[in-house]
């Protein structure tokens, strides 16, 4: 990847005319318009990388009123909880130390919540997985060992479904007014061998989020993100491109969350980080029209094109 520009990663996804590498005044999660007064929000892999360092300060600035934190390194949690509070001391946390995969303690941490705050969480922010090597980082597909191409979905797949589950089944009602924000990547619809149990694990927690707009349509707000290209332990390898900020996937949570009648058009798609999201605002009656930023099979479908004419 070398010959490549160092904004490739950028351009080559280009959707909205102006692109953002860092927090702009739309996604400011210190503007009154992405404010989280008030909400309690559950924010997992939030140890490290984009949980620590992005989100869990972004909702800490919007104001929310309840942050819960969920990793399995607990001491690494407590740092985060310090910066939180070092924001806004006012904010209530609650720091869960677990594995998402073990249902028995993702169905805990929602009873924990409702005894920490005395109701349900509105808003879930899965941002943990893992993106486990299989054969030494190359591209031969065949030599990858089983257990190890499978740890990418146990995580990404398996451990997302149960927080959903959980987190859906602890509101009020399943058609209670929530926001569900699916950290993923652009590897879920594009190729890149190296990486294929971990893109073909986050193509299905991409449908996972399909189907559930598909389900809770009108109440529940489910939205991926791609991040973007932050440096990261994953992204180690691609530290000679142009990287975005934390800050920036924050910033959009914080949007995504603070009005679902703002962002409901987007629910059950995938955006990407660094669009303009007033750009997409307005492209809405486009996006809904022709069904953009969705996976699909692409092709000419149904039988009337075969009719006589």
């Amino acid at each position: 990847m070398g010959s490549l520009p160092k904004d490739y990663f950028v351009k080559s996804l280009q959707y909205t005319r102006k692109t953002f590498q860092d927090v702009y005044p739309a996604i400011d999660p210190s503007s009154s318009a992405n404010s989280l007064a008030g909400k309690i929000a559950i924010i997992t892999g939030a140890s490290r990388g984009i949980g620590a360092r992005g989100i869990a300060p972004s909702l800490a600035t919007a104001g929310v009123h309840g942050l819960v934190l969920v990793a399995r390194d607990e001491a690494k949690m407590k740092e985060v909880e310090t910066e939180v509070h070092r924001i806004n001391p006012k904010i209530e946390t609650l720091l869960v130390a677990l594995d998402i995969t073990d249902e028995a303690a993702v169905k805990q941490l929602y009873t924990s919540i409702r005894e920490r705050y005395g109701r349900a969480a509105d808003i879930l922010v899965a941002n943990a997985a893992v993106n486990a090597a299989t054969n030494g980082g190359g591209p031969v597909l065949h030599e990858a060992a089983v257990d190890k191409w499978w740890s990418n979905f146990e995580i990404n797949v398996k451990g997302f479904f149960i927080l959903s589950k959980y987190f859906i089944s602890s509101l009020p009602t399943p058609t209670s007014p929530a926001t569900i924000i699916n950290i993923s990547t652009s590897g879920a619809w594009l190729v890149f061998p190296i990486t294929a149990p971990y893109s073909v694990s986050k193509l299905a927690s991409q449908q996972w989020c399909t189907h559930l707009n598909a389900a809770y349509k009108g109440t529940l707000t489910v939205v991926s993100i791609h991040p973007g290209l932050v440096e990261t332990d994953m992204n180690a390898d691609f530290t000679d491109f142009d990287l975005d900020t934390p800050a920036l996937t924050g910033g959009l949570c914080a949007w995504v969350a603070a009005d679902p009648a703002r962002s409901e058009f987007l629910s059950g798609r995938v955006i990407c980080a660094n669009w303009d999201v007033e750009e997409l605002v307005a492209r809405k009656s486009d996006i809904v029209a022709k069904n953009e930023l969705t996976m699909d099979l692409t092709g000419s479908f149904g039988s009337e094109q075969f009719s006589a004419a």
